[in-house]
């Protein structure tokens, strides 16, 4: 079964902001003992994200 892609239109803040949390979800799990590959799969793909310039009138 094919998993379904989704698409996120972030702002710059909004995405440093991301990195941010998931990094800090990260060290959470570390501490915690828990697992954190899904943590490291999910802050590769937003930091390798790519980025588009988008002109607001």
């Amino acid at each position: 079964m094919k998993s379904k892609k989704y698409i996120l239109e972030l702002t710059i803040a909004e995405h440093k902001l991301l990195i941010e949390l998931l990094n800090y979800a990260r060290s959470v799990f570390i501490d915690e003992g828990k697992p954190i590959e899904d943590v490291n799969e999910l802050l590769v793909k937003a930091m390798k994200a790519k980025t588009k310039r988008r002109r607001i009138f």
